[in-house]
């Protein structure tokens, strides 16, 4: 893979000769290049910015190498580290290997299989780790394949599920629009007793309130206008098995009565009969709303709460599990890359960026809709920020639009539209301060002086 002027290198040693060195070298080779002193350091600028490589020394004064490449895999898989270190440390190369180091090389460094190596890691970015992490995060328990997680909020979920599910206990899953509250509820049921019998899924949002009772509970020909024929609701569909009833926070008063009689004598009544019908369901809830608050404020029944709440499940949402973002991003698009037959080979570490810094406020809706669109226009053999979304990437993609929106107040000072319009002046003329300066229309010494006060560095 040849050098792209936009990809960019990170070197890190406390030997300040060496850095320099690197940097000088690693430039030439058509590289962006930043330094780095310390581990700590390359920890705190990899949490602040997009690296394609990290070339990093195993040892260090305040945080060695091992530990920086730790704290760098936790946060961004994606990003290969090469190693550095001395003849007469191999085995703290071998150490950096297992901890997830994409490759190592000895000192006195050759140049020319350094420039490979990096070419090769950049191709080859965190594929192998990415596949293996997926497989363990999906699990090999009954019910649990299709969550994907291993941060320290799902593992909890995961194992409540895994603890909860062969039970009969009714559950509300609690949880913001896009968590997945659903999958949660399937996963309750694949690991349960009745994982043989039917799953049934309704949106108590979705029906008004007519249509609700008789979704619910059947009706008789001839019970109102249209009903030709005699029909099951969805307790006697889900018989054995398990109802789920989704946004169930939005049902009305008067509906929530009934299904609170169901709930306490299990059989149902359908619309326009007289006779009732046993029913054995397992009965899963959830809402995006806080029932507690909902009841405090009248708006729902304090027997049918109580009712629901047997086991509480709480899914977070995708901005508090920053540690599962690479691993559903790779998880959707494994899925969208074989539905739509394409060959994907990955995620680049600036897009993966763009991902974890992204809040998320869809959550893992809005992320598997964002992958399915990456993968349906992608080109190329990897994501990039091109892809993603403009509310993803934003001024980073090459799309985005450049002029201001009508009638929408800017909100940044003129300072911070100056220093954007510079830097983004030297982007697009490749770093020459001379013609960045002849195109904005000042001397370079005015130039130099404004960068100085950005901190900017080559």
């Amino acid at each position: 893979m040849k050098p792209e002027k936009n990809a960019t290198i990170l070197v890190v040693d406390d030997d300040e000769g060496h850095r320099k060195t690197l940097h000088t070298v690693i430039k030439s080779w058509g590289y962006n290049v930043k330094t780095a002193e310390d581990g700590s350091v390359a920890v705190d600028m990899v949490r602040e910015g997009p690296y394609d490589v990290i070339v990093m020394d195993v040892r260090m004064a305040e945080m060695d190498g091992i530990q920086a490449l730790k704290l760098i895999k936790e946060y961004n898989p994606v990003i290969p580290v090469l190693i550095m270190t001395a003849y007469s440390s191999v085995e703290s190369a071998i150490e950096a290997m297992k901890t997830g180091a994409y490759d190592y090389l000895t000192k006195p460094l050759d140049f020319e299989a350094l420039r490979l190596t990096i070419e090769r890691a950049r191709e080859y970015a965190g594929l192998k780790e990415e596949n293996q992490e997926l497989r363990q995060a999906l699990g090999s328990r009954s019910g649990l394949r299709n969550i994907v997680g291993k941060s320290p909020a799902m593992k909890e979920l995961t194992d409540m599920v895994a603890m909860i599910a062969p039970t009969e206990a009714t559950v509300l899953i609690s949880g913001e629009s896009g968590t997945g509250k659903e999958l949660v509820a399937r996963s309750i049921h694949d690991g349960s007793q009745r994982k043989n019998g039917p799953m049934v899924v309704l949106n108590c949002a979705a029906l008004t309130e007519t249509l609700l009772e008789s979704e619910l509970f059947g009706h008789e020909k001839g019970a109102y206008t249209g009903a030709d024929k005699q029909r099951d609701g969805r307790f006697v569909q889900a018989h054995t098995g398990t109802l789920f009833l989704d946004e169930i926070g939005e049902m009305p008063m008067s509906m929530q009565a009934k299904l609170l009689r169901v709930l306490q004598e299990k059989e149902v009544q359908r619309v326009g009969s007289d006779k009732t019908v046993k029913v054995d369901v397992r009965i899963i809830a959830a809402t995006n709303r806080d029932l507690e608050q909902e009841v405090a404020a009248g708006n729902f029944r304090e027997d049918l709460f109580y009712r629901l709440n047997v086991v509480t499940l709480r899914i977070p949402p995708l901005r508090e599990r920053e540690g599962d973002i690479h691993l559903l991003a790779q998880h959707f698009l494994t899925k969208f890359a074989e539905r739509n037959r394409k060959q994907v080979r990955g995620i680049t570490p600036q897009a993966m960026d763009m991902l974890l810094k992204h809040p998320w406020p869809g959550n893992v809706r809005e992320m598997e809709n964002a992958m399915e669109r990456a993968v349906i226009i992608l080109a190329g053999e990897f994501i990039t920020e091109k892809e993603l979304p403009l509310s993803i990437c934003g001024p980073h993609c090459e799309n985005a639009p450049q002029a201001h929106p009508p009638g929408e107040p800017i909100l940044q000072s003129l300072e911070e539209v100056e220093r954007q319009t510079i830097l983004a002046t030297l982007k697009a003329v490749d770093g020459n301060k001379s013609e960045a300066a002849r195109r904005l229309g000042i001397t370079r010494k005015t130039l130099h002086s404004k960068l100085a006060k950005y901190d900017y560095t080559d």
